[in-house]
């Protein structure tokens, strides 16, 4: 069993799920700067900062999608691949591109199962 942002790459998923992983993905590889958000949220607790470090994701994600004129909610593999390029170019401004490679990697092996 392999599991990659929390999709078992041994059972079938859609790509709503991979859309999903994106997130997951882009929440773990930017911890530092995500945790960050919290001196902008005077006394929120731990559970709420986590809430909006995946709201802020989200939102993120849900933008790229619309730029490529897909839906986050409803994507296609095709959305997902132009997303993918899309946010590849925006960490390149937080990340060494060895470590943005190995998150794209990794859910491009999503991308090709679908």
């Amino acid at each position: 069993m392999t599991i990659i942002y929390g999709i078992d790459t041994n059972k079938p998923f859609t790509p709503k799920d991979v859309c999903s992983a994106i997130v997951e993905c882009f929440v773990e590889a930017h911890k530092k700067e995500l945790n960050e958000m919290k001196e902008f949220l005077d006394g929120a607790t731990k559970e709420e900062l986590e809430r909006m470090k995946i709201i802020n994701v989200k939102q993120m994600i849900n933008n790229f999608f619309v730029e490529v004129g897909g839906n986050c909610d409803n994507p296609t593999k095709d959305d997902i691949v132009l997303v993918l390029g899309k946010i590849k170019e925006f960490a390149k401004n937080f990340r060494n591109p060895k470590v943005i490679e190995g998150h794209y990697q990794k859910i491009n092996k999503l991308v090709d199962k679908l």
